[in-house]
């Protein structure tokens, strides 16, 4: 999975541009924008995806005490443009153990945030009620973003969901009760505007959820 491009809906093998199409290609969910082979957590692996990504690439920024950057990945090409992000962070959680977070910046329909939150349907609308007041906030490039609690994930994980930046955000979090992480208002970063601060991220282990089909 992470020597080749994937569909991002999936985790599926997806076809290049060729003769018969000029867009990638999955067998089951048709046109897509592919999620580029994951590479290690490092400064260098940041700085591809914050030169090629056209949409937010959110991080904690300053991580909570004893978490570590562990890995990001990108959909879309060199043609497009990266048309989501997301981005991996592992330490300590709240209530004790290893949580992990995941956090996706995504275009309209491109379905990366669902994979990782383990449910069907590319964008968390349907499955956010938004008539009742937001579950979480987060300071997201300095603006009060609300977010909602997205139901129909699998028990293991929270996930969260709102717009920043006029693209979805999803926060999913590792395990379920990790999900208190949510409720002390973050205060994300979109590395393409972090600079010189980027060089500053502390990294760790690949976490292997960026990787899951």
């Amino acid at each position: 999975m992470r020597g080749e491009p994937s569909c991002p809906k999936c985790g599926g093998r997806v076809r290049a541009p060729g003769l018969f199409s000029d867009s990638w290609q999955c067998d089951v969910h048709g046109t897509v924008h592919p999620v580029q082979p994951v590479i290690p957590p490092s400064v260098d692996a940041l700085n591809v995806v914050v030169h090629r990504t056209r949409v937010p690439l959110w991080m904690p920024w300053p991580l909570p005490v004893g978490w570590l950057f562990t890995g990001v990945a990108c959909a879309g090409d060199d043609r497009t443009g990266g048309r989501a992000t997301a981005v991996a962070c592992t330490g300590p959680g709240p209530l004790g153990g290893m949580g992990e977070l995941i956090l996706v910046a995504e275009e309209l329909g491109v379905g990366l945030g669902a994979r990782y939150a383990g449910m069907d349907g590319p964008d968390p609308g349907p499955h956010m009620d938004v008539g009742k007041p937001p579950q979480a906030k987060v300071l997201a490039a300095g603006r009060p973003t609300p977010l909602w609690h997205v139901a129909g994930a699998p028990g293991d994980r929270a996930v969260f969901a709102g717009e920043a930046l006029g693209m979805w955000l999803w926060a999913v979090v590792w395990p379920e009760q990790s999900g208190l992480l949510m409720y002390d208002e973050l205060v994300l970063a979109d590395l393409r505007e972090a600079g010189a601060e980027v060089e500053l991220v502390p990294c760790g282990a690949l976490s292997p959820r960026l990787l899951q089909p």
